[in-house]
């Protein structure tokens, strides 16, 4: 194996030095329209069946209150946005586990882990019933006596959509999120051409379009008050009728958590990109959710809506002005649209799973063994397996029966908002950090702030939250069987897992929870090769800087190429020098020693952070500065930046790096600018 250590031969040695490439998927990063399209594919399919279901508890009123969550929606996201500020891989078990501390963490986890597995079999079997109902009107209709039994067909389809979205999940978010973006490309087209439509049908109506609206009376029944319905003083106050009728619509909510789980995906500027997706959920789900649930009442006759209770968009589609034969084409556009979004809230579920679990694994909770990138693809393999063999576990137990699905949905979705606001209200006096953005309303009382924005939405979700457990008897015992369950698997792994590092590193409890044992260290698939080419490292830009690291605690440096680059024009190298200390034994391991493993987890916490790709690479070599002029010249990069050396003055640096430069290449049209990168200061010169 050929390597640097003939130091007599350097020009020799451009073409044979070995290089390990590092490749992860966190290097994936998408855009706020993709990331808005993958939290939509959830929070738009709500619009299929939320009317119907918040209908059949709270009445005709269901749209009022409907429109209200979706209101308080964006009041739920900026608490997200906040969040994430603080924490690139954010979510409920990160921001929960810093305020209140590890257990109350793994509880709130587990009730979300409830919530997306639950969100791909309800939206999947929803999905598949919808075909079912088209493809059996469409054989009446032909003249064919064909009747495919509903439930089990949709069992069916639903379990094909999540092999189909496992699969996509797999080979990476990019993947899965191009998908979702085409999704909600076709969904927008069919709600704006429902809903237009839909108001132009109410407007050429004889009676004026307000007589239409729903009455504004609230009608709860028995079933709607679930283990309160004898309880007649709680009847006879408003306020606790309408917390009851907030929280049965509350599942229009669904999918907000996932906003956290793709921050980490969304390309620079990050904070800036994310709020624009929240943004763009805001307004789409604004328009459709309510949209759809107003036009279902307005337009369906009251005898006839029960029949399409979980379809009211199919329903409106038949009660549309214009001929029989257009609107059957335009229900079976909203059915084949319906089964697309469905299907995409299944790719949300996963992406959000996945990335649930990938926090509790980084916190040594789970074994590393879940954490193993695939081969190929670079993804957590294995967690998406378990997610997906979980959802078609629950496909298959429910028998297609999409209300007790959803009614046990609603537990994971308020309980883990709910930990999350309050978590958040807790580091406001906790973490005294600068937040790069914060809720609004805060007020300074006797020289200290109160975050009344913050605390107010999280008072509302700590209501609506009590009054769902105990008006939703379903949601209530499975939510807590489903999280116990999981939080007892989640402690009995996290004590095997700690007492198997202990003993491997033997070291103590104390210093198993040091920062230093604590720290998340990324997984990488590595690749060797013989030569260091642009092909070998898959840089395909022309244009390329390469940046040193060696400390961890250094990479200042790091950050501002990063900022100041265009990763669409330009390939980011970050490089590490393997120097040899044995000058006999030069074999090349391709596994990362545990220090590589540490400063390459904190060039990914970086880039991360930031939004920008890089391409690792490490450099067996006995000389840090002539591998790093070396690989400069084999790849033709553009620039090369490196930290302030704790040995040499900058001056001595850069004198040494332009002797090599002189012996590593021949061609003297061929010039290279070097960086020294401090604190304070930079230092540069042209070769």
């Amino acid at each position: 194996m050929d390597t640097e250590s003939h130091s007599t031969k350097p020009s020799g040695m451009a073409k044979s030095t070995k290089v390990i490439v590092l490749t992860t998927v966190m290097f994936t990063f998408i855009s706020y329209w993709r990331a808005a399209a993958v939290v939509i594919g959830d929070l738009g399919s709500t619009a299929y069946y939320i009317g119907g279901i918040a209908e059949q508890f709270i009445g005709t009123i269901a749209p009022y209150f409907i429109l209200a969550v979706m209101l308080f929606s964006y009041a739920v996201r900026s608490v997200y946005i906040e969040a994430v500020g603080m924490f690139t891989r954010g979510g409920v078990y990160r921001v929960v586990k810093s305020a209140l501390g590890e257990w109350f963490a793994k509880i709130s986890v587990s009730a979300l882990v409830f919530d997306y597995v639950l969100t791909g079999p309800i939206s999947a079997v929803s999905g598949g019933q919808y075909l079912t109902g088209l493809l059996n009107d469409t054989a009446k209709l032909a003249g064919y006596d064909i009747v495919l039994d509903r439930n089990f067909f949709a069992m069916i389809v639903a379990t094909v959509i999540v092999i189909y979205f496992w699969w996509e999940n797999v080979k990476g978010i990019e993947e899965s999120s191009d998908k979702a973006l085409k999704i909600f490309i076709i969904t927008s087209i069919m709600a704006a051409l429902v809903i237009v439509w839909g108001v132009v049908t109410v407007y050429m109506k004889n009676e004026p379009f307000l007589t239409h609206l729903p009455k504004f009376t609230l009608t709860l029944t028995d079933e709607s008050y679930g283990w309160l319905k004898d309880m007649e003083w709680i009847k006879s106050i408003t306020i606790f009728s309408v917390i009851i009728a907030f929280g049965h619509s509350l599942l229009a909510l669904s999918g907000e958590e996932t906003l956290a789980q793709v921050y980490r995906e969304v390309e620079y500027p990050k904070l800036k990109n994310f709020k624009k997706a929240a943004m763009i959920i805001f307004v789409f789900s604004m328009i459709v959710t309510p949209g759809v649930s107003f036009l279902g009442i307005m337009l369906i006759p009251d005898a006839v809506r029960p029949l399409y209770i979980d379809n009211l968009i199919g329903g409106i589609a038949m009660f549309l002005i214009g001929p029989v034969w257009l609107r059957l084409v335009i229900q079976a556009f909203v059915v084949i649209v319906g089964v697309l979004i469905l299907s995409g809230a299944v790719n949300t579920s996963i992406i959000g799973a996945n990335g649930v679990l990938n926090r509790v694994a980084e916190d040594k909770v789970l074994t590393d063994w879940f954490r193993k990138p695939h081969k190929r693809f670079g993804t957590t393999y294995r967690m998406l397996n378990m997610i997906a063999f979980m959802q078609i576990l629950t496909i298959i137990l429910s028998r297609g029966d999409i209300i007790l699905l959803a009614e046990a949905y609603a537990f994971g979705v308020i309980w883990s908002l709910t930990f999350n606001a309050f978590s958040m209200v807790v580091l406001r006096f906790k973490d005294k950090r600068p937040r790069e953005w914060r809720v609004p309303l805060n007020l300074k009382i006797g020289g200290k702030e109160i975050p009344f924005g913050l605390g107010s939405i999280f008072m509302i979700l700590l209501f609506v939250a009590i009054a769902n457990l105990f008006t939703k008897p379903i949601a209530t015992v499975s939510g807590l069987v489903f999280t116990a369950t999981f939080f007892i698997l989640f402690t009995i792994s996290g004590y095997i897992n700690k007492h198997k590092i202990m003993k491997e590193k033997q070291i103590s409890e104390d210093e198993f929870h040091s920062d230093e044992n604590m720290k998340v260290l990324e997984h990488f698939n590595l690749d060797d090769e013989s030569q260091i080419t642009p092909e070998a490292i898959e840089s395909e830009l022309p244009d390329r800087v390469m940046v040193a690291v060696r400390d961890p605690n250094n990479l200042d440096h790091l950050k501002k190429i990063i900022n100041e680059t265009d990763t669409e024009k330009t390939d980011i190298i970050v490089m590490i020098a393997r120097v040899f200390t044995d000058k006999i034994n030069t074999d090349v391991r391709k596994e990362l020693k545990s220090d590589e493993l540490h400063l390459f987890s904190e060039v990914v916490n970086v880039a991360e952070k930031i939004g920008k790709p890089v391409i690792p690479i490490v450099i067996p070599t006995n000389n840090a500065f002539f591998s790093i002029m070396n690989v400069a010249h084999s790849l033709n990069v553009r620039e090369v930046v490196i930290g302030l050396s704790a040995k040499y003055k900058p001056e001595i640096q850069l004198q040494q790096l332009a002797l090599i430069w002189g012996t590593v290449h021949s061609d003297e049209n061929t010039h290279i600018r070097v960086r020294i990168i401090t604190e304070n200061i930079e230092h540069s010169i042209d070769l």
